[in-house]
């Protein structure tokens, strides 16, 4: 390499191929055609809004995208003028298509012809429908695991019950949900009320393109401490008196309803109630406490009525003994008429003899 360098005709043969190259170079920039290519310019104005011509009272147009992507190329004073002015525009003429399928050329107007414009995308394809009107009743729902535990869910109202769903006659066909979820914060144990969107799905809960009349409804939402009838049964203990006959025992209520935990009111299945017969000693209304199962948080009634049905054992003998009495009364005792007799029959002979003697 050195030996080459040093040769005066390689630096003749190297400087000549520079000299050509710097020659065409500047020829090039100097030649017209160059200079209306260095005049023009491209550039992209994305998100044009699509305008759409169609009888929107009685139809309904799916598919059509909202914005599409202009490119324009041409002279720069020009490219300049159109992506700053935005005076254009794009739509889709449908005014005479009937209803079912097409594929639609979008069209664009207000832009020179000097400039090539290309959309993307350049051509759609829509769906024209009937446009159908129909009531849905809305179904307001929420996470149950919001709820604090040993509370309940009540019930679940929405204001308005029911919307108005506008859209194509597929679509409103393909509604399978009408809900309007309500949201809160961990450990809800009181009611309240609360505003929530409506949101309108098919049965793969996939959202539908519809209008909706109204799109907010008022949820209110009841909430209640989880509560079970439970039935009373009456546990008897010790022994009544002696001269005392429990015939009956009757109670009321024959339900209490419980408060507490899920878990633990569903595994009751009574509430017993204690009753000492020692204690019943005449025939009245009694009343005992229930006594709290665990895990319950309060009761409907705190005190059973137990209503006692006796007899006493010395009342029947006392009036079983006048009775008696009357029925076979005691035997009276009659004189001895043999015995009082004789003596006198005796007397009465001698006094007799007496005077006939005489």
């Amino acid at each position: 390499m050195d030996k080459m360098m040093d040769s005066p005709w390689v630096l003749r043969i190297i400087a000549l191929f520079l000299a050509f190259l710097l020659f065409f170079s500047v020829r090039t920039e100097l030649s017209p055609l160059n200079k209306a290519t260095s005049n023009e310019q491209t550039d992209v104005i994305r998100d044009v809004p699509v305008d759409v011509y169609y009888d929107n009272e009685n139809l309904i147009v799916t598919g059509l995208p909202e914005t599409v992507d202009v490119t324009i190329e041409g002279p720069m004073a020009l490219v300049l003028k159109a992506k700053g002015a935005k005076d254009f525009s794009i739509f889709a003429d449908l005014s005479n298509l009937l209803l079912g399928e097409h594929d639609v050329k979008l069209q664009y107007e207000n832009i020179s012809e000097k400039l090539k414009v290309t959309l993307d995308p350049a051509t759609v394809h829509v769906n024209i429908e009937e446009k159908v009107t129909q009531e849905f009743r809305v179904d307001p729902e929420m996470n149950k695991r919001l709820i604090e535990e040993g509370f309940i869910l009540k019930e679940m109202t929405a204001n308005p019950p029911t919307v108005y769903v506008t859209g194509a006659k597929s679509a409103i066909e393909s509604i399978s949900y009408v809900k309007a979820t309500v949201t809160g914060e961990q450990g809800l144990k009181q009611s309240f009320t609360q505003e929530a969107a409506v949101k309108v799905l098919d049965r793969d809960l996939n959202k539908l393109d519809v209008t909706i009349e109204p799109e907010i409804v008022k949820v209110q939402v009841d909430i209640a401490e989880y509560s079970r009838e439970i039935p009373v049964v009456l546990n008897e203990t010790g022994q009544a008196a002696e001269d005392i006959t429990i015939n009956s025992l009757t109670f009321s209520p024959k339900m209490i309803k419980v408060y507490g935990r899920k878990s633990i009111i569903d595994s009751l299945t009574s509430i017993p109630i204690t009753v000492e017969l020692s204690k019943i000693t005449e025939s009245k209304t009694y009343e005992f406490d229930v006594k709290l199962p665990d895990g319950v948080t309060k009761i409907s009634d705190k005190k059973i009525k137990v209503k006692a049905d006796i007899t006493k054992v010395e009342q029947e003998e006392q009036q079983k003994t006048p009775a008696s009495t009357e029925e076979t009364p005691p035997p009276i005792e009659e004189p001895d008429v043999t015995d009082e007799s004789t003596p006198t029959d005796k007397n009465t002979s001698t006094e007799e003899s007496e005077d006939i003697d005489s």
